[in-house]
């Protein structure tokens, strides 16, 4: 699909500008979970600019606003995550980050910058309500959505809504859909204790590296043999420990992976057979295996009415043939996912592809359009007033 040649109406150049200029601060200075302090300074500052008061130290780090009438009874609220990734930057963009093996390597740089560039054509509003600005830390580590809630910052909230920036389609376009869109998301880890020893005499050892790569093969099996077809999952390890040194059998290895899963019959036959090889794997090869399931992340489940609303804001901005599905559910995790257990809402996506050779979210030479920016601001402000009215 092309590149949309759709511009918001509204937003002035100005404006433009100074959401580009947030952009790429933000880039150079990235932070990450639940150590954005510079960042949460600097959005409670640039909304000091445009006349927003605004309260920091949020569970840590978060930043949180309301503009409209005080003595409004009714309130949405609109969410930008802010942290960065553990990730060298390899973009040789001009506004690189200067920080060795961090990066914005997600758009939550652009997300800030919607949210604020948002938050200055609010002010210009005749708003029917309050609306509430949620400038989320750790959406990476997955759990800052979950403090915000515990620390007060949805209460008397009618809904909620948030947008993430993809790469995988067109600037212009916007993505919309009621039910699922983000997958359960499942961290584990495996740890395997052996005994260890001279590597030239391993019979007087338990070698866990063995034991851990026939653990990983038999892994592989799950999805493939165990799991309906017709249900989307995925089993990853994404990283293993073991051993110190060549001539020397590890006694100790560490595997951690994510299991993601669109289907609860699919995500209990997953965590079921995991259960089940870890144990054999003990069995099998003499070790002590034990495994652990840190705080899982529950998935994104777009409300059917939040999400009709979502989507005559699009239409508004982007215009209908540029609204979409954005098709089958992804198998990524979001932790908006915690904000709709507890109030309707609907997360879109913002589409800001470069080019095919541009690398995609998470990776070293990510980049987006810089056009979407007042796209995603026009949204924001348009949806609110939506509800609002």
């Amino acid at each position: 699909m092309e590149k949309q040649s759709t511009k918001p109406a509204g937003v002035a150049p100005e404006l433009i500008a100074w959401m580009q200029d947030i952009r790429q601060t933000i880039h150079q200075n990235p932070e990450l979970s639940f150590q954005e302090i510079n960042t949460a300074a600097y959005i409670s500052a640039k909304l000091s600019e445009i006349g927003v008061e605004s309260q920091e130290n949020i569970t840590s780090t978060g930043v949180v606003a309301d503009i409209g009438p005080a003595e409004s009874s009714l309130s949405v609220g609109l969410r930008a995550d802010m942290d960065a990734l553990p990730i060298e930057e390899k973009t040789g963009l001009s506004f690189a980050s200067t920080k060795p093996g961090v990066m914005h390597a997600c758009g939550h740089d652009g997300h800030v910058a919607m949210l604020l560039g948002a938050a200055s054509l609010l002010q210009q509003m005749n708003l029917q309500g309050r609306v509430r600005l949620l400038f989320q830390p750790a959406e990476e580590k997955g759990n800052g959505a979950d403090m915000m809630i515990k620390a007060g910052a949805i209460d008397g909230l009618a809904a909620i809504f948030g947008g993430h920036i993809d790469t995988h389609y067109s600037t212009g376009i916007i993505t919309v859909d009621e039910g699922i869109i983000c997958a359960y998301a499942d961290p584990f880890i495996i740890t395997l204790q052996g005994s260890s020893g001279h590597a030239a005499r391993p019979h007087e050892c338990i070698d866990t590296i063995v034991a851990a790569a026939g653990l990983i093969t038999s892994l592989q099996s799950i999805v493939a043999r165990e799991v309906d077809p017709n249900h989307a999952a995925v089993l990853t390890v994404g990283k293993i420990r073991a051993g110190e040194i060549h001539n020397v059998v590890a006694g100790e290895a560490v595997i951690e992976g994510t299991i993601r899963s669109t289907d609860p019959d699919a995500r209990n036959c997953v965590l079921s057979a995991l259960k089940r090889k870890v144990e054999g794997n003990g069995v099998l090869y003499g070790v002590k295996a034990e495994l652990v399931f840190p705080p899982a992340l529950p998935a994104l489940i777009n409300t059917k009415s939040s999400a009709a609303v979502a989507k005559i804001a699009a239409i508004a901005v982007v215009d209908e043939k540029n609204v979409i599905s954005q098709g089958p559910s992804s198998l990524g995790g979001e932790d908006f996912s915690f904000y709709l257990q507890k109030i309707p809402g609907c997360l879109v996506r913002f589409g800001a592809k470069i080019s095919d050779e541009t690398g995609h979210a998470h990776s070293s030479t990510f980049d987006f359009d810089k056009e979407v920016l007042p796209i995603g601001a026009a949204w924001y402000a348009k949806v609110a007033q939506r509800v609002l009215q």
